[in-house]
C-alpha cells in the first residue's frame, strides 16, 4: 500500500480529544512490515526539545546534545512553557510543542509523503499519552504517594 494512501486513510488527530486508534493499531496499517515509519529529521528537532527542557530545568550545557538546525525558536517556546506554575496546565503546553515540532516533518509540497506519516505516528503518541492523563488518575496517585505521610499527623 503507498504511504500516499495510507496517510490519506488515517483518521484526523486533534490535540484535545483522544487518541482515534491504538499504536497497535496504526502499525497495522502499515503491513507488511509493521513497523513504526521512519522520521527523518526527527532526532535533531527532539534533541533541540530535550535540550531545551534540559536548560529550563537547571541542566545548562552540562546535558546538552548536538543537534543540526535552529534551536531558538523551540528553546524560547519551551521557555515560556516552564513559566507556568501549574503542573498539568505546563505539560500540556509542552505537549502542544512536540505537537507542532512533529508538524516540521511535513513538507508543504508533500501533505502525504512520509514526512506526513511521521507526523501522524509522533501525534499519536502524544494523543494516547494524553488519553491516559485524567484529574482522578492524578489525584489517586497522589494520594496513594502521600497515604503514609498522612497517617503520622
Amino acid at each position: 500500500m503507498s504511504t500516499d494512501y495510507i496517510v490519506a486513510s488515517l483518521p484526523v488527530l486533534a490535540f484535545d480529544q483522544p487518541a482515534p486508534m491504538s499504536w497497535e493499531r496504526f502499525l497495522s496499517l502499515m503491513e507488511p512490515e509493521g513497523r513504526e515509519p521512519e522520521c527523518r529529521g526527527w532526532a535533531d528537532i527532539e534533541t533541540q526539545l530535550r535540550n531545551a527542557m534540559a536548560e529550563a530545568r537547571g541542566g545548562g550545557e552540562k546535558y546538552r546534545r548536538p543537534a543540526e538546525g535552529c534551536s531558538v525558536y523551540w528553546k524560547n517556546r519551551v521557555l515560556a512553557c516552564f513559566q507556568e506554575k501549574d503542573v498539568y496546565k505546563r505539560e500540556e503546553m509542552l505537549d502542544r510543542v512536540w505537537w507542532d515540532a512533529a508538524g516540521e516533518l511535513t513538507p508543504p509540497a508533500s501533505p502525504l509523503g512520509s514526512g506526513a506519516l511521521a507526523t501522524y505516528a509522533i501525534r499519536l503518541r502524544i494523543a494516547i499519552k494524553r488519553s491516559k492523563i485524567s484529574k482522578d488518575a492524578g489525584n489517586a496517585a497522589f494520594d496513594n504517594l502521600t497515604s503514609e505521610t498522612k497517617k503520622t499527623f
